[in-house]
């Protein structure tokens, strides 16, 4: 598959509780990252992911990440095809690049390059 998923998110206001949640209902391991985020180790057959603690009146959400090589590129194609850019390309120190867009059905979904 091209641009595949290479990543999810979960994220909500109580960062803590999810991590408890996620943890007993799956027997996820979950890994602090950095203030209100944790990495969720990749299993056998499965992706990693990512544990966020929303922030004043951010939404509870879940996504997926699309990795691709041209962020830029990409979200030029999102407009064309009717989505609209949320975040444009930002970096995450030592990890990559990544950025947001919403399509035309309203989802959010992440984009992620190296």
């Amino acid at each position: 598959m091209a641009h595949p998923v290479v990543h999810f998110e979960i994220a909500g206001a109580d960062g803590e509780r999810l991590i408890g949640f996620y943890r007993d209902l799956f027997g996820w391991d979950i890994q602090g990252a950095g203030p209100d985020y944790w990495l969720v180790t990749a299993a056998e057959g499965g992706i990693g992911g990512g544990i966020m603690q929303t922030r004043d009146e951010m939404p509870a959400y879940v996504t997926v990440y699309a990795s691709t090589d041209d962020l830029d590129g990409t979200l030029e194609r999102v407009g064309e095809l009717g989505g609209e850019t949320v975040v444009p390309p930002t970096e995450i120190p030592g990890a990559g690049f990544f950025a947001m867009f919403r399509d035309p059905g309203g989802n959010i979904i992440g984009l992620f390059r190296e």
